[in-house]
């Protein structure tokens, strides 16, 4: 199971081996995620429309927005649809499904443009219509994805892990090379942790706002949020209807030649403002419609409402607990986990090339053996026995402890 840390990256939640793809399996696999990770279920998990893990999602995560990855739907238009249908009313779909604000408008678009194409008793089409709910931009806003649509991250990571791994590599060897390979991953994350512990982002807009989300967001988020701020200068408010309770507003953007309005709807009781496009909703950074409002009101500081947590440099700070309740701590320098990973890659390069000869093996253990009396020498000085001649070192020379290693498995989300 893959999901997004606070710099946008692709991170592995969870994995495990799973003998056969049944109900049962995966009940018992959603389970153990829930006792290995904290904060409850996630707010949306997006797969192929694989029948055994919608009933299970259902079961194990039944607050959960189980959404249909979209490119899956997307790529079968050529196959299901007849050939010349494809051809001409293709950009007709894309136009519905992408650029279509609510729900009402990819209804009435959908409709449209499968009665000019004379498939309206498509079964395919009228079974993906019926399942709009679960893979259609304009029906799943609402639901926080992190903006993800389809499961292409899943795609890349598993393109990432076969440069490590392939299916003729034995038990422990896959576990070296998975380990190996998570090793990598992590590292990048460490780096971009190292990064923003000690750079501020550049701002491109000289404003108060924009200096404040720099110094509280990861540079891939700022640089998300930045953005929206920049596209906010080129749209245009447009007052629609007022009363005691909220005040909404039309905004419109010119692009593309077309003009796009959202609906932006201020709450003057609770002082919140929620917008029709709905990006904050999913992406959790707020959109270019809401900004234009702040910045036609001269907010200069973004309210603490619109700052996600989870985007921010300390997304990782605070406590987190296991099931007993007991706190797990971690290292709190990002420096010496970097150094960490550093020689953990390499420790794990060097015995994989040791492994491929006995004279390598020998050479590596004799090398260690070395280096652990060296290093425990560093460590605690000189001994007593040492001082004014030459000692033997081999009170210090013992055999590297030997390790059970735990078996992480892999799992396809």
């Amino acid at each position: 199971m893959l999901g997004v840390n606070n710099h946008g990256q692709t991170i592995v939640l969870a994995c495990a081996f799973l003998s056969k793809e049944t109900t049962e399996s995966f009940v018992w696999m959603f389970e153990e995620f829930k006792k290995a990770m904290p904060g409850g279920e996630p707010k949306t998990i997006i797969t192929d429309q694989d029948a055994a893990m919608a009933i299970v999602i259902s079961i194990a995560f039944p607050t959960t927005f189980h959404r249909l990855c979209i490119w899956h739907i997307t790529s079968k238009f050529s196959v299901k649809l007849p050939c010349d249908a494809y051809k001409e009313y293709w950009r007709e779909f894309q136009k519905a499904i992408w650029d279509t604000d609510n729900k009402d408008e990819f209804d009435a678009k959908w409709n449209t443009v499968v009665t000019k194409a004379g498939l309206t008793d498509h079964p395919w089409l009228s079974s993906m219509f019926d399942l709009r709910e679960s893979w259609v931009p304009a029906y799943a806003r609402q639901f926080f994805a992190a903006g993800m649509s389809s499961s292409q991250r899943a795609e890349g990571s598993h393109g990432f892990f076969k440069q490590y791994i392939s299916r003729r590599n034995s038990l422990m060897d896959f576990i070296i090379r998975f380990e190996r390979a998570l090793s990598h991953q992590r590292e990048k994350e460490l780096v971009a942790d190292h990064v923003d512990a000690f750079e501020v982002a550049q701002c491109l807009l000289p404003m108060p706002m924009n200096k404040q989300m720099a110094t509280l967001y990861t540079r891939t988020m700022f640089q998300k949020f930045e953005q929206e701020l920049i596209q906010s200068t080129a749209c245009f408010l447009e007052l629609k209807t007022e009363d005691a309770c909220k005040v909404v507003f039309n905004v419109s953007e010119r692009k593309n030649w077309e003009t796009k309005v959202a609906e932006v709807v201020y709450v003057k009781n609770s002082d919140h403002a929620l917008c029709s496009c709905e990006r904050f909703e999913f992406v959790g950074i707020i959109c270019k419609h809401i900004l234009a409002l702040f910045r036609r009101d001269q907010i200069e500081y973004m309210p603490d409402k619109y700052i996600l947590k989870k985007w921010k440099k300390t997304a990782k700070s605070g406590l987190v607990s296991d099931a007993s309740g007991n706190e797990i701590k971690d290292c709190a320098d990002p420096g010496l986990l970097i150094k960490r990973s550093t020689m953990s890659r390499l420790a794990s390069d060097v015995v994989e090339d040791a492994l491929m000869s006995e004279e390598g093996c020998e050479l590596l253990s004799e090398t260690l053996k070395s280096l652990q009396v060296k290093l425990k020498l560093l460590k605690d000085g000189p001994s007593n026995n040492e001082v004014g001649g030459s000692s033997s070192q081999t009170q210090y020379m013992k055999d590297p402890k030997r390790v059970r290693r735990q078996c992480p498995a892999l799992n396809t989300p």
